[in-house]
């Protein structure tokens, strides 16, 4: 039995310490984490990502580049034709493909987070040997042409090419800027040698180009870095969202498996406890009555009452607590039939006017007049009502009133509601007096303490039968509680659609 009671402990008990179900989603969480934390500034944390996105770009425009090549060099051979436009072309081309090699070699290998330096570094300086291919055209020139279109073909040519340089590489930070130091070195150089007022100007226009595009990029590099910070908190979020409702789930699920295993345990228990009970409320009674003779010692009849109202209380608690246990394990049926709600009513009140009158409570009832027959389960109705006629006359002081008022709901259906004048519930008690096991402080200081078990037990009887409990208590005013089945429930509706305001006043003048 011990080993049974102990495997069953074992079920409803959550193993916090076993792994998470959900491997892929904690090592995402784990791996989100690394990489947020691997810098203090967080810029670095996702420069393997960036790195990524420039590669891509570059393997994506690899056609681009010797397009715009040959349109230069198609354009330069028209203007001036030199085999050092053709030479200038194959040495562009080649240093496109170690550009492109390059991309290709990082795209194919898993560079870890710590090679991310390394490859940035490696990947600029392809840019700057680009930009040297840049500097030696901007070196160009052309002794034959006449006026002023060579410089203007130049001046576009350079344009041209920091603006596409900027929108292909604005991932690779510093990549325009250091890219193409070496073209506005060219520049510089060729103006400070020769002086002329257009070289000046190319080279001024050239450095502002390569400013404006570098501040452009460095701008949508930061923002490419903002959102995808963004990205990884947001899934981070969802990953250890999914972690804790997946925990949640699993958590209870298993509370949920311990409360109805309990339920069906106390459920199932009944017989087991009620029999020694009985034995001992039957012996205990023949003691107490002397049924078998006159016991010799008067204290022992004192103590058999008092074994024999001992046991009546612990059997009514072991009710109370099979009920409720009946009830969340879904084993408590309605045997419903046809009843009216004013005899239970007067049933009930004629069960505990004898404690009512012991305390000198007068009992005063008011109900409506031929009303209809009910649908439900008439055990259960008289245990509701019982049980708040109970309450009442535990809780109100000697020479208190009870009133008792059966009528019609405004919505068609019928109540019964049961006030006294008692020391009332706190307010903010009331929450506490409505769940299982649960004593206002009124009731943990009164002599006649219960199981809390009462008022939970009529709320879920009242659901079964898809009604509404009502309780209202104002400190040293009174309680007042209303059992309530909806209309539904009456055999038939109202007496007439004319009599409703009469019906509704005659509620107000109770609530």
């Amino acid at each position: 039995m011990s080993s049974g009671v102990s495997t069953s402990t074992d079920k409803i008990i959550v193993d916090r310490s076993r792994g998470h179900r959900n491997k892929a989603v904690s090592k995402a969480v784990r791996a989100t984490r690394e990489r947020l934390q691997l810098s203090t500034s967080g810029n670095q944390a996702f420069d393997r990502d960036m790195l990524s996105m420039h590669v891509n770009a570059v393997l994506q425009s690899a056609a681009v580049v010797p397009l715009f090549i040959a349109l230069i060099t198609a354009i330069g051979m028209y203007l001036s034709p030199s085999a050092n436009l053709v030479a200038w072309a194959l040495l562009m081309l080649s240093l496109h493909a170690i550009n492109l090699l390059l991309a290709r070699r990082f795209s194919r290998k898993e560079i870890a987070a710590t090679e991310a330096t390394k490859w940035r570094r490696r990947l600029l300086f392809a840019q700057v040997l680009l930009g040297i291919g840049w500097a030696i055209f901007a070196l160009q020139s052309c002794k034959s042409c006449g006026g002023d279109g060579f410089y203007f073909y130049k001046g576009a040519v350079l344009l041209f090419a920091i603006s596409i340089t900027a929108m292909g590489s604005f991932m690779l930070r510093q990549g325009v800027l250091i890219g193409f130091v070496p073209m506005i070195a060219a520049l510089l150089f060729q103006a400070v040698v020769s002086r002329d007022l257009l070289d000046i100007g190319l080279t001024a226009i050239c450095a502002i180009a390569v400013v404006f595009f570098h501040f452009i990029g460095d701008r949508l590099y930061r923002s490419n870095l903002t959102l995808m910070s963004y990205q990884s908190e947001k899934d981070d979020l969802i990953a250890e969202l999914e972690v804790a409702k997946s925990m949640s789930d699993e958590a209870r699920r298993r509370a949920e498996e311990a409360n109805l295993a309990k339920s069906r345990f106390l459920a199932s228990m009944s017989h087991e406890l009620r029999t020694p009970l009985n034995a001992i409320l039957g012996f205990s009674e023949v003691m107490s009555s002397e049924v078998l003779g006159p016991l010799p010692n008067p204290t022992y009849r004192e103590y058999a009452g008092d074994i024999h109202r001992s046991g009546e209380h612990l059997l009514n608690l072991i009710n109370e607590i099979l009920d409720l246990s009946r009830i969340e394990a879904g084993r408590y049926d309605l045997n419903e039939e046809t009843l009216s709600l004013l005899e239970v009513a007067e049933d009930c009140i004629g069960m505990v006017q004898l404690r009512a009158r012991a305390k000198n409570i007068a009992i005063r009832h008011a109900f409506e007049n031929e009303m209809p027959l009910v649908w439900a389960d008439e055990k259960s109705i008289r245990q509701v009502i019982l049980n708040l006629l109970s309450n009442a006359v535990k809780f109100t002081s000697q020479g208190g009133e009870i009133s008792v008022k059966v009528g019609w709901t405004a919505g068609g259906g019928q109540y019964v509601a049961i006030k006294d004048n008692g020391p009332g519930i706190p307010e903010e008690e009331i929450p506490v007096v409505l769940s299982a096991f649960g004593q206002g402080s009124i009731a943990i200081k009164s002599a006649e303490q219960g199981t809390g078990l009462g008022l939970p037990i009529v709320q879920a009887i009242l659901a079964k039968h898809d009604g509404q409990f009502v309780l209202r208590s104002k400190l040293r005013e009174g309680t007042e509680v209303i059992a309530i089945l909806p209309a539904t429930r009456v055999m038939q509706s109202l007496p007439a659609v004319a009599d409703a305001p009469a019906i509704e006043k005659r509620r107000r003048s109770f609530a």
